[in-house]
């Protein structure tokens, strides 16, 4: 017996069922995988990218961290771009952040909060270049669900930006960077409409 004896009872309740509506579903995924989508999400527990979406394991490529940050100097971000860009040759790049984030509110709490502060600085950051219009909103849970969504935004700025993905449009590669944000209070996911589909595209935030 281990601690860990009820995840393991769960995976093999989870492994079974799969096997059972689908016998040769391991073996096809076991060959190759062929994901359309990288997700590039949130850490946080509640935003699992392929229950949220519906989708199987193999049909989503997946990178998180606090915050959903897409930084051009994070080298394992990149790292994981490169690959799911060149070698998978993904079509649909998604950022996507979630509203209720703890790590956007921590970024203007203005507490210490230890190590993760170099990481939020990101956001911070974000902030100060959106500062007119966040400062403009009165409420604060609606000013926090704004700098969510800014991050987004600058997401997808910052990944359509990089020499990766400009490679990939200048070689002709059906390649789309879309930004959304998740609502956990009803599981719903929002469109932001700052799709980029090429080096002419531009983005409104």
């Amino acid at each position: 017996m281990t601690k860990l004896d009820n995840l393991f009872a769960k995976n093999k309740s989870w492994a079974e069922g799969v096997k059972q509506e689908d016998p040769e579903f391991f073996g096809r995924l076991a060959k190759q995988q062929k994901p359309k989508y990288l997700w590039i999400g949130c850490s946080d527990s509640r935003v699992p990218a392929n229950q949220i979406t519906g989708l199987m394991p193999g049909e989503v490529f997946v990178h998180r961290n606090i915050a959903n940050v897409v930084s051009r100097t994070d080298l394992n971000c990149l790292s994981v771009v490169q690959y799911a860009v060149e070698v998978l040759k993904v079509k649909h790049i998604i950022i996507c952040g979630h509203y209720g984030c703890g790590g956007v509110t921590a970024s203007i709490d203005g507490q210490q909060h230890g190590l993760i502060d170099n990481w939020l600085q990101y956001l911070v950051n974000v902030y100060r270049l959106n500062r007119n219009k966040l400062d403009s909103i009165e409420d604060p849970k609606q000013k926090l669900d704004r700098l969510c969504e800014l991050n987004v935004v600058e997401g997808v700025y910052n990944i359509s930006q990089t020499a990766i993905v400009k490679s990939a449009w200048d070689a002709g590669q059906d390649l789309s960077v879309h930004g959304i944000v998740y609502d956990i209070k009803d599981g719903i996911l929002k469109d932001l409409d700052v799709t980029v589909d090429g080096p002419s595209s531009s983005i409104i935030g």
